[in-house]
């Protein structure tokens, strides 16, 4: 697994705009390379910032959309539609207005779709549909995703993987059904961090003053069971993009002065 490498912006504004071109870059190489780009999305005020950037920034049309393939990383166990889901959210902000192949949009299940009401059989479903993306050049029963990204909680949570909590102990499935979230709604589904850390980049996304104490445990050698967010590395890189108020409990030597 990598190393964490750290990169501070001045405002979570400013790094919304940065990770949004970052993002452009990587799937167009990832597409020049090889044809096609995965990438998996993820919720929360961050994770919409960066869309909305994304959305927003004229060199968006240098993605070839139908050759992306997106993912999620934890989704709420509700139904299809509903506007707390991170999907419904995305395509509100983002994917409904760019010419995606719909066959390579992989939403999590909904809590009215195929599998009712019963989370650990979406989960499994989901699990099903990565082994099925993934191929002999992939290490396991998960596709290698360009870039995997993720928000960073107040308490270290990463995707739907709480501390102590069970999903994040998780060791041989790839996505969980998640019962008894501390964060509402309670009923989830994640990927796991064995599936988190098939990616060849992890990302992980934190602004403002709330997530300091976050970013400074997860980044100070804390275990993944205390602090989900330490346990999420890439292959070939993980990457904390903060803005300064998330940065300000580390210490300087963790990033270069010129990232500031």
């Amino acid at each position: 697994m990598s190393t964490p490498q750290v990169v501070v912006h001045r405002d979570k504004e400013l790094m919304a705009k940065a990770a949004a071109a970052r993002l452009i870059t990587k799937i167009v190489d990832a597409q020049a390379a090889r044809g096609s780009a995965s990438v998996v999305l993820t919720g929360g005020r961050n994770g919409n910032a960066l869309l909305a950037a994304l959305a927003g920034s004229p060199a968006r049309d240098a993605v070839d959309w139908a050759r992306l393939d997106l993912w999620w990383g934890d989704e709420r166990f509700e139904r299809e539609g509903d506007p707390e889901r991170n999907v419904t959210q995305a395509r509100d902000i983002l994917l409904d207005t760019v010419p995606l192949d719909p066959a390579r949009v992989h939403a999590m299940p909904a809590s009215d779709g195929v599998h009712g009401r019963d989370v650990d059989a979406a989960a499994a479903g989901y699990a099903a549909d990565l082994a099925k993306a993934s191929g002999p050049e992939d290490h396991g029963p998960v596709p290698t995703f360009d870039v995997l990204m993720l928000g960073v909680g107040p308490d270290t949570h990463v995707a739907s993987l709480f501390p102590e909590h069970p999903a994040v102990r998780e060791t041989e499935r790839t996505v969980v059904g998640v019962h008894g979230a501390p964060k509402p709604p309670p009923t989830r589904i994640s990927l796991t961090l064995p599936a988190i850390r098939a990616a060849r980049e992890v990302w992980l996304l934190a602004a403002g003053e709330d997530k300091a104490n976050a970013v400074a445990m997860a980044l100070s050698g804390a275990g993944e069971i205390q602090a989900p967010a330490a346990g999420a590395r890439g292959r070939r890189r993980t990457l904390w993009l903060l803005d300064r108020a998330a940065a300000a409990k580390l210490p300087p030597q963790l990033y270069p002065p010129a990232s500031a």
